[in-house]
């Protein structure tokens, strides 16, 4: 991919967190972040397990393994999290981007929805139990993916690891991941021809 196109989305990406994410009051956070976790329950609960596993798209997750990756990435994210709420830098290695447990498609796919609405419950409470005037220069390294257009116009995934002050870690965990994630499972079920 082409330096200069790395550049511009890197930089795209980094506007982003310093004007919509970052300077936002910490109520906002938590309201931008209900929204997307709404539409997941709503997409989500009335699936069967059948429909879920079922495979649509050539290369793509099941939406029973988008659940199993949100999941996944959920625990350690709320754990970073709070870390960073501490005044601490996360211990470790960024979340890897594509994280799975090590068998998706043999977790029951009730228990997964289950996980998924307390992990939801959980990053909520958290922010909501964060001082409106809460501050700290902690940072962690966040495995950002996005997808940009090469010279060619072909859609090619860009990833990168970049430092995240607390509120920008989590409008991009649980904001846009879940905002990326419904999509992909709204473009599984259509191709199933269960979309919405």
């Amino acid at each position: 991919m082409n330096g200069e196109l790395e550049h511009q989305a890197k930089e795209k990406a980094r506007e982003y967190f310093r004007t919509k994410a970052t300077p936002l009051p910490v109520s906002e956070v938590r309201a931008r972040i209900a929204e997307p976790l709404r539409a997941c329950d709503e997409l989500l609960t009335p699936l069967s397990a059948a429909q879920a596993a079922r495979a649509t798209l050539p290369g793509e997750w099941t939406v029973h393994e988008i659940v199993d990756h949100l999941v996944e990435t959920y625990r350690p994210g709320l754990d970073e999290l709070w870390c960073l709420l501490a005044g601490r830098r996360p211990p470790g290695e960024p979340i890897p981007a594509s994280l799975q447990s090590r068998a998706p498609l043999l977790r029951p796919w009730s228990w997964l929805l289950g996980e998924l609405r307390g992990l939801h419950g959980e990053v909520l409470r958290t922010l909501g139990a964060v001082a409106a005037d809460y501050t700290t220069d902690a940072r962690a390294p966040l495995v950002m993916v996005v997808n940009v257009k090469d010279a060619r116009g072909a859609t090619r995934p860009l990833t990168w690891v970049e430092e995240l002050d607390w509120k920008a870690y989590a409008i991009v965990s649980w904001r846009l991941h879940a905002i990326d994630h419904l999509h992909q499972a709204r473009k599984v079920l259509a191709a199933a021809g269960a979309g919405r």
